[in-house]
C-alpha cells in the first residue's frame, strides 16, 4: 500500500510512526511538508496529502498536526477526501468502517507513541463496511461531495 504522509513539523512521534509504517507494516510512504524536508505550514501539508489521496497517487493518507483539528478541516475541503481525527483505536475503526475515511489524522500533542501504533494498526486492519445501511451512508456522502463539486466554483 502507498500512503501519503505529511506534517508541518518533525517530531518524535512523526519519525517513529513513519518508521513503524515502513519497517513493520511495509507501507510505502510519500512524504509531504516537513516530513519531506520542505518548509510548510499545516495548510500546505494537509492539502498535499489530501490531493495525493484524491488523485489516486496514494490509497490512503496520514496527517500529523499539533491538535489535528486544522489539518482535518483543510483535508476535508478536497473533494473525495474523508479525513478523520482519531484519538483511539475505536475512533479509527469507526472512521474506516462507518465513514469510509481515507485520511487518518493524529494529534501530536494528544497521542503517545504506543497509542498512535494502536490507532494505526486498527486503521490498517479495518476497511469500509459491507453492511447495506453503511454502504448507503457512504453513497450519500459521495453524492453530497459530487453535488458541491458541481455547484460551487
Amino acid at each position: 500500500m502507498k500512503m501519503a504522509v505529511g506534517s508541518d513539523s518533525v517530531r518524535h512521534l512523526t519519525e517513529e510512526i513513519c518508521a513503524y509504517l515502513e519497517k513493520e507494516k511495509n507501507v510505502e510512504l510519500l512524504r509531504f511538508g516537513a516530513l519531506a524536508g520542505e518548509e510548510a505550514d499545516y495548510v500546505d501539508a494537509a492539502r498535499a496529502v489530501a490531493e495525493a489521496v484524491a488523485s489516486g497517487q496514494c490509497e490512503q493518507g496520514l496527517i500529523f498536526c499539533w491538535t489535528g483539528t486544522g489539518v482535518t478541516i483543510i483535508a476535508n475541503k478536497v473533494p473525495s477526501v474523508r479525513a478523520a481525527l482519531c484519538v483511539d483505536p475505536f475512533s479509527a475503526s469507526i472512521a474506516r468502517l462507518a465513514n469510509n475515511a481515507n485520511v487518518l489524522v493524529l494529534g501530536i500533542r494528544l497521542t503517545s507513541e504506543h497509542l498512535a501504533r494502536e490507532i494505526v494498526d486498527t486503521w490498517l486492519a479495518t476497511g469500509p463496511s459491507t453492511e447495506a445501511r453503511r454502504i448507503a451512508f457512504h453513497r450519500k456522502t459521495d453524492e453530497l461531495d459530487a453535488f458541491y463539486r458541481r455547484t460551487c466554483p
